[in-house]
């Protein structure tokens, strides 16, 4: 039941939904849950709530995906500026707290290829939740 817990607030935070996934893992490493699958599931969870984001992306017209997020004019235009400068390369920055979604979304847009979107996203959102358990597994046996 923790991982499915985990699974579902990696993927609502990567949606439209506000929420901070990084509380629900901290809270499983701290409750017993083995990292390896931990860092698994919210790895997938969260990649395929920014899949989710790109469909929205693909299919609504901008104005009406970037109220559905509530992205800024600013921050949506951040994450469009990031993306024009860097190319898909930007999706490695999925996971920042700001602009991350309006990147997938924007990702969604410009119909970016599948493989590289998902590669790219899993690679950065991967990332941070390693560096996440690592300091709470750090922190618990300390």
């Amino acid at each position: 039941m923790i991982y499915l817990s985990v699974f579902g607030a990696a993927f609502l935070a990567a949606t439209i939904l506000p929420g901070y996934s990084e509380v629900a893992v901290v809270g499983a490493v701290l409750a017993g849950a083995s990292p390896w699958t931990l860092w698994l599931v919210a790895s997938i969870g969260n990649t395929l709530g920014a899949v989710l984001n790109a469909v929205l992306g693909l299919l609504l017209p901008r104005d009406r995906v970037t109220r559905l997020l509530r992205l800024t004019p600013a921050q949506f235009a951040k994450a469009e500026s990031w993306f024009q400068k860097y190319g898909q390369w930007s999706l490695l920055l999925a996971w920042a707290p700001i602009g991350g979604d309006a990147l997938t979304v924007i990702a969604g847009i410009l119909r970016v290829r599948w493989l590289p979107f998902v590669v790219l996203v899993f690679a950065g959102k991967a990332a941070r939740y390693a560096v996440v358990i690592w300091l709470a597994t750090r922190g618990a046996a300390g």
